[in-house]
């Protein structure tokens, strides 16, 4: 099957330059950043002290930087974060206009394999030939199941786990403190992981945003953003078992091969 090549106009890139770089990231970041080198891209996020998600980002090792892949519409408020953060660190913070590029199925000539799973291909930064829009990017990585937190979590909401970001390689649990880590490491300790995205399949056009998941008559989730036939939801995992509608409609939990079952 031929690459398919799309621009994610959904995105935008920051450069984090200097001397004290990957450190500084390092210590804000829920990836190691101090190992990432020129070429490799990571998966990770910046969340809030009380360890919600408010930032996923691709970090790319460049020219002894990084570069942060990350929402298009959250990227002033990522530069002003890493603002407030930087104190006397010897860091340089910039906006890079150069588009972020996916392709699937596969990783196509001149890209790096998607860090969070090899069901999502592969990703660039610059120019390249397009033959797809990101409309039928996110229909294959809906049907991969992987969501698109930026969309799916909003800002200040959503733990990381319950985005997948430990199944999808975004947390490094080795590395030591992060901007809330003690949360984040707290839930995957002790298991307390009682809701995660998950893909559901359904006949027709997507349920609104917010429409309630029901197993019986007891909620079980809600909706989150999706297209016709498939949509990712945040859903209790002890409500899964038994028919699930929405809206009076079936619909089915979809486990992708990534994550298992649980």
């Amino acid at each position: 099957m031929t690459d398919r090549i799309a621009r994610l106009n959904s995105r935008a890139l920051i450069r984090v330059s200097g001397a004290d770089a990957k450190p500084f990231l390092h210590n804000l970041l829920t990836q190691d950043v101090e190992t990432l080198t020129d070429g490799e891209v990571r998966f990770g996020a910046m969340l809030s002290p009380p360890g919600r998600l408010l930032f996923d980002l691709f970090l790319w090792g460049e020219g002894g930087g990084v570069v942060l892949d990350m929402a298009a519409d959250r990227h002033e408020a990522l530069m002003a974060r890493l603002s407030m953060y930087k104190l006397r660190a010897r860091v340089e913070i910039a906006a890079d206009d150069r588009p972020v590029i996916a392709s699937w199925p596969g990783v196509a000539a001149g890209f790096v394999a998607d860090p969070r799973t090899v069901a999502m291909g592969g990703r660039a930064i610059g120019d390249h030939v397009l033959d797809a829009t990101e409309a039928d990017y996110d229909a294959y990585r809906l049907s991969a199941g992987v969501p698109d937190p930026a969309a799916d979590a909003g800002s200040d909401r959503t733990y990381p786990i319950e985005a997948n970001f430990d199944l999808l390689n975004g947390i490094d649990f080795g590395k030591g403190c992060f901007v809330g880590q003690e949360t984040t490491s707290r839930m995957k300790r002790r298991g307390e992981i009682k809701k995660r995205m998950l893909a559901l399949t359904f006949d027709g056009p997507p349920p609104a945003p917010g429409a309630e998941v029901l197993n019986g008559e007891l909620r079980a989730g809600e909706v989150l953003t999706g297209q016709d036939g498939v949509a990712m939801a945040l859903v209790r995992l002890d409500r899964l078992d038994g028919a699930l509608t929405v809206d009076g409609r079936a619909v089915a939990v979809q486990w992708p091969g990534w994550m298992g079952r649980g």
